[in-house]
Order: structure tokens, then sequence, then C-alpha cells
């Protein structure tokens, strides 16, 4: 069995692919002081072989040039379209993910290198954001769903255009009478909600009971997170075979997408009706897009799927 090094403590944000290496590969920890300054940082240094890769999931986006230099192929979760760092040649595009709980993992395998490298207040942070994760699972295929849309979500300081769509969103699912609907927009702790109290819920949402919500949605929508990345919500979405309503990428990925095959794009929020006129009025539409988006998760991104692609990618 192929033995990965990691080279760095990862922070929760890496959690899926630890989960990856460790499912398909011998994975061992072996602290690289030349990236101490990486612990707890949403970026894991590994080494297979003589080759050096890093899996940057960073949000927002952030490229890191040094590190580049430093490693034989640099993964990102988000290689976005329109910046000319993530087009440089040892650049390669990673799938959707979505941070998860793998706290026995995370504790076995850093083991003492978790008190020796981090500060007590960082890891007991970081071991309660990771018990709160979900824990991964690979749902059964099930695209039948009642006329129900659970959506939540943060008001974006700096994300003006994310929080229109995501307020029409809400607005167009709260006034059609044909769907029962549950979310809103989260309050902003400092009280400015730029003008969204229309569309506030006074109920914040764990994550694992947020997962289970989720799996109920008839629609999810799918739109780009802070600058252009992509959302968490995206993998989790196709692994619970729900029908994605999806707004252009602005990232790069390795296989893409195909509109009424395995998502549905739409440009504008004045497309909301006719999308739910669809799959309301045609079953057959919405089992396609869900059966099909389910397939390209299992094909593609399964903490599994992705460690090989990883491997290949990194002997090509």
């Amino acid at each position: 069995m192929q033995t990965v090094y990691i080279l760095n403590i990862p922070n929760f944000y890496s959690s899926y692919y630890l989960y990856g290496f460790n499912k398909e590969f011998r994975v061992k920890f072996q602290m690289d002081n030349s990236f101490v300054k990486y612990n707890n940082k949403p970026v894991i240094i590994f080494k297979i072989n003589d080759k050096v890769g890093v899996i940057n999931n960073d949000d927002p986006v952030y490229f890191d040039q040094d590190l580049y230099n430093q490693v034989d192929s640099y993964f990102v979760t988000n290689k976005l379209i329109d910046n000319e760092a993530f087009k440089q040649e040892k650049v390669k595009p990673l799938f959707p993910h979505y941070p998860i709980n793998i706290l026995p993992l995370y504790l076995r395998l850093f083991n003492i290198g978790l008190l020796k490298y981090l500060k007590p207040r960082t890891l007991a942070r970081e071991l309660y954001i990771l018990k709160r994760r979900p824990r991964y699972k690979n749902y059964n295929l099930k695209t039948e769903k009642e006329d129900f849309i659970f959506f939540t979500a943060s008001i974006w300081k700096k994300e003006p255009e994310t929080n229109q769509i995501r307020a029409e969103f809400i607005r167009y699912c709260k006034q059609d009478p044909r769907l029962k609907f549950e979310g809103g927009f989260i309050p902003r702790s400092d009280g400015n909600n730029f003008d969204f109290d229309d569309v506030l819920n006074d109920k914040k949402y764990p994550p694992k009971v947020f997962s289970k919500l989720s799996t109920k949605s008839k629609v999810a929508l799918n739109n780009a997170a802070v600058y252009g990345a992509v959302s968490w919500r995206l993998a989790e979405y196709l692994n619970q075979s729900l029908f994605v309503l999806s707004f252009p990428f602005k990232i790069e990925l390795p296989v893409d997408f195909t509109h009424e095959n395995n998502i549905y794009f739409i440009e504008q929020t004045g497309e909301f009706k006719i999308v739910f006129d669809k799959v309301i009025n045609n079953p057959d539409i919405h089992k396609r897009v869900a059966e099909n988006g389910k397939q390209y998760f299992s094909r593609h991104c399964t903490p599994q799927a992705q460690a090989k692609y990883i491997l290949k990618t990194m002997f090509e």
C-alpha cells in the first residue's frame, strides 16, 4: 500500500482529504520544520515517494506563491478562472468537497504533535469544530422529494451580488404557494443586515441539523461563495442526490458539469419560477438531474475518488 506522509497539521477545512488519504493509502505524520507556519491552516502538505504536494482549501480564496514554489503539485479547491496566479503550470483543480468530522483520525494521526505544535486554545477550538461537523456518509440515491425547500445562509459584508441572489431565492420560495420553506438569512452579529430584514431567520442550524434538513430539499441553490469560491454545500448536495440549481462557476473543475444533465444552470434570479415550474410539473427532469448529479459525485467527488485523482495527477 502506498504511504502518504503528512508534513503539517491542517485545520478542519482539509478534513475531507485527510479522510480520503486514510481510506486509500497508509498515512503517516512527519512534521517538516520548513512547513511549521502552515499548521492549523487550510492546507495539507504531503509527500508521496519523492514528490511533495499541497492541497489548498483556503476560503476566502488565497494563493500562496511561496508555498507553490516549494512543491511539485499545487492542488486547489478553487482554481479561479480569471486569476493569473492560478494559471501557473503546477496548479491543479480539485473537485468539490466539504469539511467532515474526522476527530478519531485527527487525534490518532497527529497524536502528541497536537500538543507540541498547537497552542491549547487553538487545539480546543479545532476539536470543537471537528466534533460539530457531520461524519462522512455516502448517501443512498433518493431523488423523490416533497415540495419542501430548506435554505439558510450568512450575509456577507463584501459579497453584495451573492447576498442578492440568496435573498431573491428566499423571497421566491416564501411566496410560491406550492412550496413549504424553512430558513432565511442569519442575522449578522454586528447588527448590520444590509436591509435584508424581510428574509431574516431567528434560528441557527448546527452543521448536523443543516445536513439533515438539506436532504429533504426539492431544489438546492448553489452560488459562488466569497471571492468566487465554490460553496462547501455543493458536494454535500450532490452526495444527497439533490437537484442542484446553480449560477455559473467562477472556478475551473477537472470535469465540467453539464446543464440539464447533472446540474441546472441559470444566469439570473428571474429564472427561479421557470425552474420550479419545470421540477414540479415534470418529475422526470428533476429525477434526471438529481440522479446524474449523484453519479458525478460518486465518480469524482468521494474522498476515495479524490485521493486516487490526486495520486494519479501527481505522477502523470
